[in-house]
């Protein structure tokens, strides 16, 4: 791939943005002189990247999206991938994929207008959508919502006991129509693929959505999920986000650890 040009809009960047030099091969002396003029971040962008084990274009956007999570440590950046499960069909189960995520992807189509949805896609914000391994393009995408300030803000407190996952919410402002979206986060994890598209593969995979929940941005009701196999305190996190029910637009975001449990959770 020939070098992009990429233009500094924001300090918060910094790591994304040698994470993609190396991804592009544009030189870290390039990228740091232009750092020097950037402005403070604003604001934050959730990444959600549609994708299947099975199928052979979704490495590299994979690829791509371990590499903005291990380089960058801007902690407005929250990345999330859901796999589908309409590849489940063509020879490989996808362990990760679940219905849900693709009818989450079907309902992106509606609001971004849109005949049809395909992997790997990656939607920023709600608001415009991409091809899962264009870099320069999801670059430009995070730096303009890292600039773009947020009126709103929300906050979680994650507890566990007895298996579950207990969730305090709170959402500034008065929300008509906007839901909280909240997503069970496995941080990373690998798979040997033994068949379909990408026979023979060894795939890592990071930030993988395990559990997916909605409530009413106005509401205080506690929200309760159930641990899925393997949890683990430190590899797990949770990220919330308020979205607009009518465009899909999303308004805040946030991310949580856990509170320490005696309810051991192997």
């Amino acid at each position: 791939m020939r070098p992009v040009n990429i233009v500094i809009i924001s300090t918060a960047l910094i790591g994304l943005l040698v994470a993609m030099a190396a991804f592009m091969g544009i030189s870290n002396e390039r990228i740091m002189k232009d750092v020097q003029k950037a402005k403070n971040s604003k604001g934050f962008a959730v990444v959600e990247l549609f994708t299947s084990e099975g199928c052979s274009s979704c490495p590299p956007a994979d690829a791509l999206m371990e590499r903005i999570q291990q380089d960058n440590e801007n902690k407005d950046i929250y990345i999330l991938a859901f796999h589908v499960d309409y590849w489940d069909h063509q020879g490989w189960r996808d362990r990760f994929s679940d219905r849900r995520y693709s009818e989450r992807q079907q309902q992106y189509a509606g609001w971004l207008g849109l005949s049809t949805i395909y992997t790997p896609q990656v939607v920023i914000n709600g608001e415009g959508e991409f091809v899962g391994s264009n870099a320069g393009a999801i670059v430009k995408a995070i730096a303009n919502g890292l600039d773009a300030a947020s009126k709103d803000s929300v906050s979680l407190r994650a507890k566990l006991g007895q298996g579950k996952i207990y969730i305090e919410h709170d959402v500034s402002g008065q929300h008509k129509d906007a839901a909280l979206v909240l997503a069970l986060v496995q941080k990373e994890a690998h798979s040997d693929v033994k068949a379909g598209e990408n026979t023979g593969r060894k795939l890592s995979h990071v930030q993988i959505v395990r559990q997916l929940a909605y409530v009413d941005a106005n509401s205080s009701k506690e929200v309760e999920m159930k641990l899925p196999e393997g949890f683990n305190e430190n590899g797990w996190e949770l990220i919330g986000f308020v979205q607009q029910n009518g465009d899909g637009r999303i308004t805040a975001a946030t991310r949580t650890g856990f509170q320490a449990s005696t309810d051991a959770v192997k």
